[in-house]
Protein backbone atom coordinates (compact mmCIF):
# COMPACT_ATOMS: atom_id res chain seq x y z
CA UNK A 1 0.00 0.00 0.00
CA UNK A 2 1.48 3.78 -0.95
CA UNK A 3 2.80 5.42 1.98
CA UNK A 4 0.16 8.60 1.32
CA UNK A 5 -2.47 5.83 2.12
CA UNK A 6 -1.23 4.42 4.74
CA UNK A 7 -1.23 7.96 6.30
CA UNK A 8 -4.36 8.29 5.66
CA UNK A 9 -5.64 4.83 7.27
CA UNK A 10 -3.39 6.29 10.38
CA UNK A 11 -5.30 9.89 10.59
CA UNK A 12 -8.87 7.72 9.96
CA UNK A 13 -7.81 5.36 12.55
CA UNK A 14 -6.64 8.47 15.62
CA UNK A 15 -9.16 10.59 14.08
CA UNK A 16 -11.94 7.81 14.86
CA UNK A 17 -10.09 6.70 18.75
CA UNK A 18 -10.29 10.68 19.64
CA UNK A 19 -13.89 11.13 18.63
CA UNK A 20 -14.79 7.88 20.86
CA UNK A 21 -12.50 8.49 23.39
CA UNK A 22 -13.95 11.82 23.78
CA UNK A 23 -11.00 13.19 25.34
CA UNK A 24 -11.54 16.06 22.73
CA UNK A 25 -14.20 18.06 21.48
CA UNK A 26 -15.53 16.44 17.81
CA UNK A 27 -15.37 20.02 16.17
CA UNK A 28 -11.85 20.23 17.07
CA UNK A 29 -10.81 16.76 16.06
CA UNK A 30 -12.29 17.52 12.88
CA UNK A 31 -10.35 20.80 12.38
CA UNK A 32 -7.22 18.96 13.81
CA UNK A 33 -7.72 16.19 10.78
CA UNK A 34 -7.94 19.17 8.12
CA UNK A 35 -5.15 20.64 9.08
CA UNK A 36 -2.96 17.40 9.46
CA UNK A 37 -4.26 16.89 5.53
CA UNK A 38 -3.72 20.41 4.46
CA UNK A 39 -0.28 20.75 5.47
CA UNK A 40 0.98 17.26 4.73
CA UNK A 41 0.11 17.83 1.46
CA UNK A 42 -1.75 14.53 1.25
CA UNK A 43 -4.95 17.15 0.28
CA UNK A 44 -4.28 20.23 -1.84
CA UNK A 45 -5.78 23.86 0.13
CA UNK A 46 -8.49 24.18 -2.02
CA UNK A 47 -9.67 20.34 -0.85
CA UNK A 48 -8.70 21.10 2.39
CA UNK A 49 -11.20 23.78 2.49
CA UNK A 50 -13.86 22.69 0.50
CA UNK A 51 -16.27 21.39 3.25
CA UNK A 52 -16.98 24.29 3.96
CA UNK A 53 -18.64 25.74 0.72
CA UNK A 54 -20.00 21.93 0.41
CA UNK A 55 -23.44 21.17 -0.01
CA UNK A 56 -23.89 19.49 3.23
CA UNK A 57 -22.98 22.39 5.08
CA UNK A 58 -24.60 24.94 3.52
CA UNK A 59 -27.56 23.42 3.42
CA UNK A 60 -27.56 22.59 7.42
CA UNK A 61 -26.71 26.34 7.77
CA UNK A 62 -29.88 27.34 5.85
CA UNK A 63 -31.99 24.84 7.51
CA UNK A 64 -30.70 25.93 10.88
CA UNK A 65 -32.10 29.78 9.68
CA UNK A 66 -35.56 28.39 8.46
CA UNK A 67 -36.15 26.34 11.24
CA UNK A 68 -35.76 29.40 13.53
CA UNK A 69 -37.91 31.62 11.54
CA UNK A 70 -40.60 28.69 11.63
CA UNK A 71 -40.04 28.63 15.71
CA UNK A 72 -40.13 32.55 15.95
CA UNK A 73 -43.16 33.05 14.25
CA UNK A 74 -45.06 30.12 16.50
CA UNK A 75 -45.16 27.42 14.04
CA UNK A 76 -42.94 25.08 15.71
CA UNK A 77 -44.49 25.91 18.91
CA UNK A 78 -48.15 24.91 17.59
CA UNK A 79 -46.49 22.04 16.40
CA UNK A 80 -45.19 20.99 19.35
CA UNK A 81 -48.57 21.07 20.55
CA UNK A 82 -50.18 18.89 18.28
CA UNK A 83 -47.68 15.87 19.22
CA UNK A 84 -47.82 16.57 23.19
CA UNK A 85 -52.15 16.23 22.95
CA UNK A 86 -50.90 12.69 21.09
CA UNK A 87 -48.40 11.96 23.30
CA UNK A 88 -50.11 13.01 26.90
CA UNK A 89 -47.99 12.64 29.76
CA UNK A 90 -46.32 9.18 28.92
CA UNK A 91 -42.41 9.49 28.01
CA UNK A 92 -42.78 6.18 25.85
CA UNK A 93 -45.81 7.32 24.06
CA UNK A 94 -44.15 10.56 23.57
CA UNK A 95 -40.60 8.94 22.12
CA UNK A 96 -43.44 7.00 19.69
CA UNK A 97 -45.19 10.45 18.85
CA UNK A 98 -41.63 12.04 18.32
CA UNK A 99 -40.20 9.16 16.05
CA UNK A 100 -43.11 8.30 14.01
CA UNK A 101 -43.43 12.00 13.24
CA UNK A 102 -40.14 12.53 11.82
CA UNK A 103 -39.83 8.60 9.96
CA UNK A 104 -43.20 10.16 8.54
CA UNK A 105 -42.13 13.40 7.52
CA UNK A 106 -38.61 12.42 5.75
CA UNK A 107 -40.96 9.93 3.75
CA UNK A 108 -41.64 12.94 1.63
CA UNK A 109 -38.87 15.47 2.57
CA UNK A 110 -35.01 15.55 3.24
CA UNK A 111 -33.75 13.83 6.01
CA UNK A 112 -32.14 17.90 6.92
CA UNK A 113 -35.65 19.43 6.22
CA UNK A 114 -36.89 17.04 8.23
CA UNK A 115 -35.23 17.10 11.48
CA UNK A 116 -34.94 21.14 11.10
CA UNK A 117 -38.98 21.13 11.24
CA UNK A 118 -39.23 19.00 14.39
CA UNK A 119 -36.01 19.43 16.05
CA UNK A 120 -37.34 22.89 17.97
CA UNK A 121 -40.85 21.16 18.30
CA UNK A 122 -39.03 18.84 20.32
CA UNK A 123 -37.07 20.72 22.38
CA UNK A 124 -40.19 22.60 23.80
CA UNK A 125 -41.59 19.03 24.39
CA UNK A 126 -38.49 18.89 26.21
CA UNK A 127 -39.35 21.54 27.89
CA UNK A 128 -42.95 21.34 28.66
CA UNK A 129 -42.41 17.61 29.60
CA UNK A 130 -39.87 18.17 32.37
CA UNK A 131 -37.68 15.81 30.39
CA UNK A 132 -33.80 16.34 29.17
CA UNK A 133 -33.76 16.91 25.65
CA UNK A 134 -31.35 13.85 25.83
CA UNK A 135 -34.39 11.56 25.95
CA UNK A 136 -36.01 12.96 22.73
CA UNK A 137 -33.43 14.18 20.12
CA UNK A 138 -31.51 10.84 19.46
CA UNK A 139 -35.01 9.19 19.26
CA UNK A 140 -35.88 11.77 16.63
CA UNK A 141 -32.74 11.88 14.55
CA UNK A 142 -33.24 7.85 14.81
CA UNK A 143 -36.98 8.30 13.30
CA UNK A 144 -36.08 10.43 10.50
CA UNK A 145 -33.05 8.67 9.81
CA UNK A 146 -35.28 5.31 9.40
CA UNK A 147 -37.71 7.12 7.85
CA UNK A 148 -35.56 7.60 4.48
CA UNK A 149 -34.51 4.24 4.46
CA UNK A 150 -38.17 3.50 3.64
CA UNK A 151 -38.22 6.33 0.53
CA UNK A 152 -36.04 7.61 -3.01
CA UNK A 153 -36.02 11.06 -1.23
CA UNK A 154 -32.78 10.60 0.74
CA UNK A 155 -29.56 11.00 -0.68
CA UNK A 156 -27.94 7.76 -0.88
CA UNK A 157 -30.49 6.40 -2.49
CA UNK A 158 -31.03 8.82 -5.34
CA UNK A 159 -27.19 8.54 -5.52
CA UNK A 160 -27.79 4.48 -6.06
CA UNK A 161 -30.58 5.11 -8.47
CA UNK A 162 -28.85 7.54 -10.51
CA UNK A 163 -25.68 5.05 -10.92
CA UNK A 164 -28.29 2.34 -11.84
CA UNK A 165 -29.44 4.91 -14.96
CA UNK A 166 -25.92 6.27 -15.95
CA UNK A 167 -25.40 2.28 -16.41
CA UNK A 168 -28.35 1.82 -18.55
CA UNK A 169 -30.49 -0.50 -15.86
CA UNK A 170 -33.84 0.39 -14.35
CA UNK A 171 -33.80 3.05 -11.82
CA UNK A 172 -35.07 2.52 -8.52
CA UNK A 173 -38.28 4.04 -8.04
CA UNK A 174 -40.44 5.81 -5.73
CA UNK A 175 -41.84 2.98 -3.83
CA UNK A 176 -38.49 0.49 -4.44
CA UNK A 177 -38.19 1.11 -0.96
CA UNK A 178 -40.95 1.16 1.07
CA UNK A 179 -40.86 -2.53 1.21
CA UNK A 180 -37.81 -2.96 2.87
CA UNK A 181 -37.59 0.09 4.72
CA UNK A 182 -41.01 0.21 6.47
CA UNK A 183 -40.78 -3.14 8.56
CA UNK A 184 -36.96 -1.35 9.41
CA UNK A 185 -38.69 2.07 10.68
CA UNK A 186 -41.04 -0.22 12.93
CA UNK A 187 -37.61 -2.08 14.13
CA UNK A 188 -35.85 1.59 15.12
CA UNK A 189 -39.20 2.43 16.95
CA UNK A 190 -39.38 -0.85 19.00
CA UNK A 191 -35.99 -1.08 19.65
CA UNK A 192 -36.13 2.59 20.98
CA UNK A 193 -39.32 2.01 23.15
CA UNK A 194 -37.77 -0.89 24.55
CA UNK A 195 -33.48 -1.42 24.76
CA UNK A 196 -33.04 1.85 23.23
CA UNK A 197 -34.66 4.22 25.95
CA UNK A 198 -33.27 2.14 28.62
CA UNK A 199 -29.72 3.34 27.01
CA UNK A 200 -30.45 7.13 26.57
CA UNK A 201 -28.39 9.74 29.03
CA UNK A 202 -30.40 11.42 31.00
CA UNK A 203 -28.28 15.00 30.06
CA UNK A 204 -29.00 18.86 29.93
CA UNK A 205 -27.28 20.14 26.99
CA UNK A 206 -23.89 21.13 27.29
CA UNK A 207 -23.60 25.11 28.98
CA UNK A 208 -27.18 24.96 29.69
CA UNK A 209 -28.03 25.59 33.41
CA UNK A 210 -29.78 22.05 35.14
CA UNK A 211 -32.84 23.92 35.04
CA UNK A 212 -33.11 23.88 31.54
CA UNK A 213 -36.20 22.33 31.19
CA UNK A 214 -38.13 23.49 34.03
CA UNK A 215 -41.52 24.14 31.85
CA UNK A 216 -43.93 27.25 31.82
CA UNK A 217 -46.21 25.13 34.66
CA UNK A 218 -43.62 24.58 37.20
CA UNK A 219 -43.02 28.49 36.40
CA UNK A 220 -46.26 29.03 36.98
CA UNK A 221 -46.66 26.89 40.11
CA UNK A 222 -43.49 27.96 41.65
CA UNK A 223 -45.58 31.43 42.20
CA UNK A 224 -49.08 29.43 42.89
CA UNK A 225 -50.87 30.41 40.20
CA UNK A 226 -52.90 27.53 40.51
CA UNK A 227 -55.14 29.05 43.01
CA UNK A 228 -55.59 32.37 41.52
CA UNK A 229 -56.25 31.66 38.06
CA UNK A 230 -59.60 31.75 37.42
CA UNK A 231 -62.01 30.83 33.98
CA UNK A 232 -64.91 33.92 34.07
CA UNK A 233 -68.29 33.67 31.58
CA UNK A 234 -69.09 37.05 29.71
CA UNK A 235 -72.90 36.46 30.08
CA UNK A 236 -75.72 37.73 28.05
CA UNK A 237 -76.56 41.76 28.85
CA UNK A 238 -73.06 41.59 31.00
CA UNK A 239 -72.21 45.24 31.57
CA UNK A 240 -68.68 44.00 30.44
CA UNK A 241 -69.58 43.23 27.35
CA UNK A 242 -68.49 45.68 24.33
CA UNK A 243 -66.25 47.21 26.50
CA UNK A 244 -62.44 47.03 25.99
CA UNK A 245 -60.00 45.46 28.93
CA UNK A 246 -59.16 48.98 30.11
CA UNK A 247 -62.87 50.63 29.75
CA UNK A 248 -63.97 47.81 31.87
CA UNK A 249 -61.70 48.51 34.40
CA UNK A 250 -61.07 44.75 35.34
CA UNK A 251 -58.32 45.29 38.04
CA UNK A 252 -60.09 47.73 39.33
CA UNK A 253 -63.46 46.76 39.49
CA UNK A 254 -63.49 43.02 40.20
CA UNK A 255 -60.01 42.63 41.39
CA UNK A 256 -59.00 40.38 38.37
CA UNK A 257 -56.04 40.45 35.94
CA UNK A 258 -56.79 39.17 32.55
CA UNK A 259 -54.40 36.83 31.09
CA UNK A 260 -56.21 35.44 28.21
CA UNK A 261 -59.64 35.10 26.51
CA UNK A 262 -61.38 32.19 25.09
CA UNK A 263 -63.31 33.19 21.73
CA UNK A 264 -65.12 30.51 19.70
CA UNK A 265 -62.42 27.68 20.17
CA UNK A 266 -59.68 29.67 20.02
CA UNK A 267 -57.52 31.41 22.81
CA UNK A 268 -55.89 34.78 23.06
CA UNK A 269 -53.11 35.32 25.03
CA UNK A 270 -52.06 38.46 27.01
CA UNK A 271 -54.71 40.46 25.40
CA UNK A 272 -53.61 44.47 24.74
CA UNK A 273 -55.66 46.75 27.04
CA UNK A 274 -57.74 48.11 24.10
CA UNK A 275 -59.37 44.42 23.50
CA UNK A 276 -63.13 44.30 23.06
CA UNK A 277 -64.19 41.50 25.86
CA UNK A 278 -67.57 40.02 24.01
CA UNK A 279 -70.75 38.21 25.19
CA UNK A 280 -69.63 34.63 25.04
CA UNK A 281 -66.41 35.24 25.69
CA UNK A 282 -64.45 32.85 28.93
CA UNK A 283 -61.85 35.78 30.36
CA UNK A 284 -58.44 33.81 32.13
CA UNK A 285 -58.01 36.02 34.40
CA UNK A 286 -56.20 36.21 38.03
CA UNK A 287 -57.15 37.24 41.43
CA UNK A 288 -59.87 37.04 43.78
CA UNK A 289 -62.94 38.67 42.27
CA UNK A 290 -65.91 39.77 45.34
CA UNK A 291 -69.00 37.30 44.55
CA UNK A 292 -71.55 40.44 44.33
CA UNK A 293 -69.62 41.78 42.02
CA UNK A 294 -69.45 39.35 39.38
CA UNK A 295 -73.49 39.22 39.79
CA UNK A 296 -73.55 42.96 39.32
CA UNK A 297 -71.59 42.85 36.27
CA UNK A 298 -72.91 39.69 34.34
CA UNK A 299 -69.79 37.45 35.28
CA UNK A 300 -69.98 34.05 36.39
CA UNK A 301 -66.94 31.81 37.82
CA UNK A 302 -67.20 28.18 35.89
CA UNK A 303 -66.27 25.63 38.23
CA UNK A 304 -64.65 23.29 36.00
CA UNK A 305 -61.62 24.72 35.28
CA UNK A 306 -58.88 24.29 32.82
CA UNK A 307 -56.89 27.97 34.12
CA UNK A 308 -53.68 26.80 34.40
CA UNK A 309 -52.97 24.35 31.84
CA UNK A 310 -54.18 27.03 29.47
CA UNK A 311 -52.16 29.60 30.54
CA UNK A 312 -48.96 26.96 30.16
CA UNK A 313 -50.00 26.51 27.16
CA UNK A 314 -50.67 29.53 25.63
CA UNK A 315 -48.78 31.18 22.86
CA UNK A 316 -48.04 34.23 25.21
CA UNK A 317 -44.75 34.35 26.60
CA UNK A 318 -43.48 34.00 30.90
CA UNK A 319 -40.54 35.40 32.20
CA UNK A 320 -39.39 35.85 35.85
CA UNK A 321 -37.56 39.24 36.18
CA UNK A 322 -36.35 40.81 39.41
CA UNK A 323 -35.78 44.59 40.54
CA UNK A 324 -32.20 45.30 40.31
CA UNK A 325 -30.18 47.45 42.71
CA UNK A 326 -30.01 50.92 42.32
CA UNK A 327 -33.35 50.71 40.52
CA UNK A 328 -35.00 54.24 40.14
CA UNK A 329 -38.22 52.35 40.46
CA UNK A 330 -37.57 51.38 43.89
CA UNK A 331 -40.78 52.07 46.81
CA UNK A 332 -42.66 52.80 43.76
CA UNK A 333 -45.86 50.94 42.98
CA UNK A 334 -47.20 49.01 39.87
CA UNK A 335 -50.02 50.64 39.60
CA UNK A 336 -47.86 54.17 39.75
CA UNK A 337 -45.51 53.21 37.09
CA UNK A 338 -48.29 52.40 34.95
CA UNK A 339 -46.87 48.89 34.18
CA UNK A 340 -48.90 47.44 32.04
CA UNK A 341 -49.44 50.72 29.89
CA UNK A 342 -45.73 51.05 29.50
CA UNK A 343 -44.50 47.61 28.42
CA UNK A 344 -47.76 45.65 27.12
CA UNK A 345 -46.91 43.09 29.66
CA UNK A 346 -49.48 41.46 32.43
CA UNK A 347 -47.56 41.27 35.97
CA UNK A 348 -48.86 38.18 37.32
CA UNK A 349 -47.44 37.38 40.37
CA UNK A 350 -45.11 39.15 42.94
CA UNK A 351 -42.69 37.23 44.73
CA UNK A 352 -40.83 38.41 48.11
CA UNK A 353 -38.97 37.55 50.94
CA UNK A 354 -39.40 33.41 49.99
CA UNK A 355 -43.22 33.54 49.38
CA UNK A 356 -45.68 34.29 46.38
CA UNK A 357 -48.19 37.02 46.24
CA UNK A 358 -51.07 36.92 43.66
CA UNK A 359 -53.58 39.18 44.58
CA UNK A 360 -53.21 43.20 45.59
CA UNK A 361 -49.40 43.29 44.94
CA UNK A 362 -50.10 46.40 42.60
CA UNK A 363 -50.00 48.26 45.13
CA UNK A 364 -47.41 47.20 47.22
CA UNK A 365 -44.55 49.67 46.57
CA UNK A 366 -41.40 47.53 45.06
CA UNK A 367 -38.07 46.43 47.08
CA UNK A 368 -34.95 45.65 45.20
CA UNK A 369 -34.63 42.01 45.10
CA UNK A 370 -38.64 41.76 44.20
CA UNK A 371 -39.10 38.92 41.29
CA UNK A 372 -42.12 39.50 39.04
CA UNK A 373 -43.70 36.71 37.02
CA UNK A 374 -44.96 38.44 33.60
CA UNK A 375 -46.53 37.37 30.51
CA UNK A 376 -46.84 39.26 27.29
CA UNK A 377 -45.55 38.88 23.59
CA UNK A 378 -41.97 37.58 23.74
CA UNK A 379 -41.10 41.37 21.47
CA UNK A 380 -42.50 43.43 24.30
CA UNK A 381 -40.43 41.25 27.12
CA UNK A 382 -37.16 41.47 24.87
CA UNK A 383 -37.71 45.27 25.20
CA UNK A 384 -38.43 45.17 28.74
CA UNK A 385 -35.35 43.11 29.33
CA UNK A 386 -33.34 46.59 27.70
CA UNK A 387 -34.83 47.83 30.97
CA UNK A 388 -31.80 48.92 33.33
CA UNK A 389 -34.16 48.65 35.98
CA UNK A 390 -34.75 45.08 35.71
CA UNK A 391 -32.86 41.41 35.50
CA UNK A 392 -34.20 38.33 33.54
CA UNK A 393 -34.26 35.41 35.44
CA UNK A 394 -36.12 33.51 33.45
CA UNK A 395 -37.17 33.78 30.12
CA UNK A 396 -39.62 31.92 28.20
CA UNK A 397 -37.62 29.20 25.59
CA UNK A 398 -41.26 28.81 23.85
CA UNK A 399 -41.21 32.60 23.24
CA UNK A 400 -43.25 33.43 19.87
CA UNK A 401 -41.21 36.78 18.71
CA UNK A 402 -43.45 37.70 15.53
CA UNK A 403 -46.93 35.45 16.08
CA UNK A 404 -47.98 37.98 12.94
CA UNK A 405 -45.73 36.66 10.68
CA UNK A 406 -46.77 33.02 11.51
CA UNK A 407 -48.41 32.42 8.00
CA UNK A 408 -45.65 34.10 6.11
CA UNK A 409 -43.42 31.52 7.64
CA UNK A 410 -45.42 28.99 7.09
CA UNK A 411 -45.66 29.30 3.34
CA UNK A 412 -42.34 30.01 3.14
CA UNK A 413 -41.47 26.58 4.69
CA UNK A 414 -44.03 25.03 2.14
CA UNK A 415 -42.43 26.60 -0.60
CA UNK A 416 -39.53 25.58 0.15
CA UNK A 417 -40.31 21.49 0.81
CA UNK A 418 -42.15 21.63 -2.06
CA UNK A 419 -39.40 22.91 -4.07
CA UNK A 420 -37.14 20.32 -2.18
CA UNK A 421 -39.51 17.27 -2.74
CA UNK A 422 -39.82 18.58 -6.43
CA UNK A 423 -35.81 18.18 -7.29
CA UNK A 424 -35.81 21.44 -9.35
CA UNK A 425 -32.64 22.74 -7.91
CA UNK A 426 -29.79 21.34 -5.75
CA UNK A 427 -31.34 21.20 -2.20
CA UNK A 428 -28.55 23.33 -0.37
CA UNK A 429 -29.19 26.07 -2.80
CA UNK A 430 -33.53 25.91 -2.30
CA UNK A 431 -32.76 25.97 1.38
CA UNK A 432 -30.81 28.73 0.77
CA UNK A 433 -33.06 30.29 -0.81
CA UNK A 434 -35.63 29.80 1.73
CA UNK A 435 -33.40 31.03 4.55
CA UNK A 436 -33.05 34.55 2.61
CA UNK A 437 -36.65 34.73 2.30
CA UNK A 438 -37.02 34.38 6.10
CA UNK A 439 -34.65 37.02 6.86
CA UNK A 440 -36.72 39.76 3.82
CA UNK A 441 -39.68 39.37 4.53
CA UNK A 442 -39.40 40.00 8.57
CA UNK A 443 -39.81 36.35 9.89
CA UNK A 444 -36.29 36.83 11.78
CA UNK A 445 -33.67 39.06 11.93
CA UNK A 446 -30.16 38.61 10.64
CA UNK A 447 -28.67 38.95 13.69
CA UNK A 448 -31.09 36.04 15.14
CA UNK A 449 -30.14 34.11 11.75
CA UNK A 450 -26.64 34.13 13.03
CA UNK A 451 -27.63 33.18 16.33
CA UNK A 452 -29.63 30.29 15.10
CA UNK A 453 -26.79 28.54 13.33
CA UNK A 454 -24.92 25.45 15.17
CA UNK A 455 -21.39 26.40 14.02
CA UNK A 456 -20.26 23.08 16.24
CA UNK A 457 -22.35 21.40 13.42
CA UNK A 458 -20.96 22.98 10.34
CA UNK A 459 -17.18 23.03 11.79
CA UNK A 460 -17.38 19.42 12.36
CA UNK A 461 -18.66 18.38 8.70
CA UNK A 462 -16.21 20.65 7.00
CA UNK A 463 -13.32 19.61 9.05
CA UNK A 464 -13.91 15.55 8.05
CA UNK A 465 -14.52 16.55 4.16
CA UNK A 466 -11.17 16.37 3.54
CA UNK A 467 -10.81 13.28 4.85
CA UNK A 468 -13.41 11.65 2.60
CA UNK A 469 -11.97 13.34 -0.42
CA UNK A 470 -8.59 12.08 0.87
CA UNK A 471 -9.64 8.93 1.56
CA UNK A 472 -11.28 8.45 -2.12
CA UNK A 473 -8.27 10.06 -4.09
CA UNK A 474 -5.35 7.96 -2.33
CA UNK A 475 -6.93 4.63 -3.61
CA UNK A 476 -7.52 3.52 0.01
CA UNK A 477 -11.14 2.99 -0.51
CA UNK A 478 -10.49 1.03 -3.32
CA UNK A 479 -7.97 -1.30 -2.10
CA UNK A 480 -9.72 -2.05 0.59
CA UNK A 481 -12.84 -2.58 -0.81
CA UNK A 482 -11.34 -4.59 -3.49
CA UNK A 483 -8.88 -7.01 -1.04
CA UNK A 484 -12.37 -7.40 1.15
CA UNK A 485 -14.22 -8.77 -1.92
CA UNK A 486 -11.38 -10.66 -3.31
CA UNK A 487 -12.08 -12.71 -0.29
CA UNK A 488 -15.23 -14.00 -1.29
CA UNK A 489 -15.24 -13.54 -4.97
CA UNK A 490 -16.52 -17.13 -5.66
CA UNK A 491 -19.15 -16.99 -2.99
CA UNK A 492 -23.21 -16.31 -3.26
CA UNK A 493 -25.44 -13.82 -4.05
CA UNK A 494 -25.99 -13.30 -0.18
CA UNK A 495 -22.57 -13.30 0.86
CA UNK A 496 -21.57 -10.39 -1.31
CA UNK A 497 -24.37 -8.63 -0.62
CA UNK A 498 -23.77 -9.04 3.24
CA UNK A 499 -20.51 -7.96 2.72
CA UNK A 500 -21.27 -4.76 0.47
CA UNK A 501 -23.48 -3.52 3.25
CA UNK A 502 -21.34 -4.37 6.10
CA UNK A 503 -18.55 -2.09 4.17
CA UNK A 504 -21.18 0.49 3.32
CA UNK A 505 -21.86 0.83 7.06
CA UNK A 506 -18.09 1.38 8.39
CA UNK A 507 -17.42 3.72 5.56
CA UNK A 508 -20.50 5.62 6.71
CA UNK A 509 -20.05 6.05 9.85
CA UNK A 510 -16.07 6.73 9.33
CA UNK A 511 -16.23 9.07 6.36
CA UNK A 512 -19.92 11.02 7.26
CA UNK A 513 -20.79 8.91 4.07
CA UNK A 514 -24.23 10.10 3.21
CA UNK A 515 -22.85 11.12 -0.02
CA UNK A 516 -19.10 9.98 -0.43
CA UNK A 517 -19.31 6.16 0.43
CA UNK A 518 -22.43 5.66 -2.22
CA UNK A 519 -20.24 7.69 -4.51
CA UNK A 520 -17.51 5.47 -3.97
CA UNK A 521 -19.43 1.93 -3.79
CA UNK A 522 -22.00 2.32 -6.18
CA UNK A 523 -19.57 2.02 -9.36
CA UNK A 524 -17.68 -1.06 -7.13
CA UNK A 525 -20.65 -2.45 -6.78
CA UNK A 526 -21.78 -2.22 -10.08
CA UNK A 527 -18.80 -4.27 -11.50
CA UNK A 528 -18.92 -6.70 -8.89
CA UNK A 529 -22.36 -7.42 -9.81
CA UNK A 530 -21.38 -7.80 -13.54
CA UNK A 531 -18.21 -9.61 -12.74
CA UNK A 532 -20.33 -12.82 -10.56
CA UNK A 533 -23.62 -12.77 -12.31
CA UNK A 534 -25.57 -10.74 -9.10
CA UNK A 535 -28.15 -8.57 -9.30
CA UNK A 536 -27.28 -5.01 -9.42
CA UNK A 537 -30.49 -3.53 -8.56
CA UNK A 538 -29.83 -5.87 -5.27
CA UNK A 539 -26.23 -4.95 -4.97
CA UNK A 540 -26.89 -1.24 -5.22
CA UNK A 541 -30.30 -1.74 -3.20
CA UNK A 542 -27.95 -2.75 -0.33
CA UNK A 543 -25.48 -0.04 -0.67
CA UNK A 544 -27.85 2.43 -0.38
CA UNK A 545 -29.31 0.35 2.69
CA UNK A 546 -26.29 0.72 4.20
CA UNK A 547 -25.20 4.41 3.61
CA UNK A 548 -28.62 4.39 6.71
CA UNK A 549 -26.54 2.43 9.15
CA UNK A 550 -25.73 5.59 10.50
CA UNK A 551 -26.89 5.14 13.96
CA UNK A 552 -23.50 4.28 15.89
CA UNK A 553 -21.61 7.70 15.20
CA UNK A 554 -22.71 11.37 15.36
CA UNK A 555 -20.85 11.89 12.16
CA UNK A 556 -22.77 8.67 10.14
CA UNK A 557 -25.36 11.29 9.12
CA UNK A 558 -25.74 14.71 9.03
CA UNK A 559 -28.85 14.57 11.02
CA UNK A 560 -27.21 13.06 14.09
CA UNK A 561 -24.40 16.07 14.07
CA UNK A 562 -27.61 18.92 14.21
CA UNK A 563 -28.64 17.12 17.66
CA UNK A 564 -25.30 15.85 19.20
CA UNK A 565 -25.20 19.60 20.84
CA UNK A 566 -28.35 20.59 21.53
CA UNK A 567 -28.90 17.33 23.04
CA UNK A 568 -25.57 17.14 24.89
CA UNK A 569 -24.51 13.98 23.57
CA UNK A 570 -20.87 12.65 23.27
CA UNK A 571 -19.64 10.04 20.60
CA UNK A 572 -19.81 7.59 23.20
CA UNK A 573 -23.69 8.20 23.93
CA UNK A 574 -24.04 7.36 19.55
CA UNK A 575 -22.13 3.98 20.29
CA UNK A 576 -23.86 3.06 23.28
CA UNK A 577 -27.28 2.71 21.52
CA UNK A 578 -26.64 2.86 18.18
CA UNK A 579 -24.33 -0.10 17.74
CA UNK A 580 -27.27 -3.04 19.41
CA UNK A 581 -29.29 -1.35 17.13
CA UNK A 582 -27.67 -1.28 13.70
CA UNK A 583 -26.64 -5.34 14.54
CA UNK A 584 -30.43 -5.84 14.74
CA UNK A 585 -30.87 -3.92 11.76
CA UNK A 586 -28.66 -5.71 9.74
CA UNK A 587 -29.89 -8.81 9.64
CA UNK A 588 -33.19 -6.88 9.02
CA UNK A 589 -32.06 -5.68 5.64
CA UNK A 590 -30.89 -8.90 4.56
CA UNK A 591 -33.98 -10.94 5.08
CA UNK A 592 -36.01 -7.73 3.42
CA UNK A 593 -33.76 -8.06 0.24
CA UNK A 594 -34.64 -11.84 0.22
CA UNK A 595 -38.47 -11.61 1.11
CA UNK A 596 -38.73 -8.61 -1.71
CA UNK A 597 -36.03 -8.73 -3.60
CA UNK A 598 -35.76 -12.11 -4.48
CA UNK A 599 -32.01 -12.34 -3.65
Amino acid sequence: MPIPALIILAVTVLATALLISNRLRPDLVALLVLVALGVSGLVSPNEALAGFSGSAVITILAISIIAEGLQQTGITYRLGQQMKRLAGQSETRLLAVVMLAGATLSLFMNNIAAIAVLMPATMGLARQMRLPPSRLLMPLAYGVVAGGMATLFTSSNIIASGALRDAGLQPFGVLDFLPVGLPLVGIVVLYMLSAGRRLLPDRDPAGQPSGFHRSREDLLKTYGMAGSLRDVVVLRGSAMAGLSIRQGRWRTLLRLNVVGVGRGGNFISAPEAGFLVREGDVVLAQGEPPPEALVNYGLRLLDDTRALSQAANSEASLAEIVLAPHSNLAGKTLREIHFREKFNLSALALWRAGKAIQVGFANLPLQVGDALLVQGAAADLRILFQERDFISLEEDPEGVLRPHKARLAAVIGAVTLGAAIAGWLPLSLVSLAGAVAMVLTGCLGMDDAYRSIDWKAIFLIAGMWPLSTAIQSSGLSDRLVNGLLGMVSHSGEVILVALLLFITMVLTNVMAGQSAAPIILAPIGLAVAQATGADPRHVLMAIALGCSLAFPTPIGHPVNVIVMGSGGYTFRDFFRVGAPLTLVLFPAILLGLHLFWGM
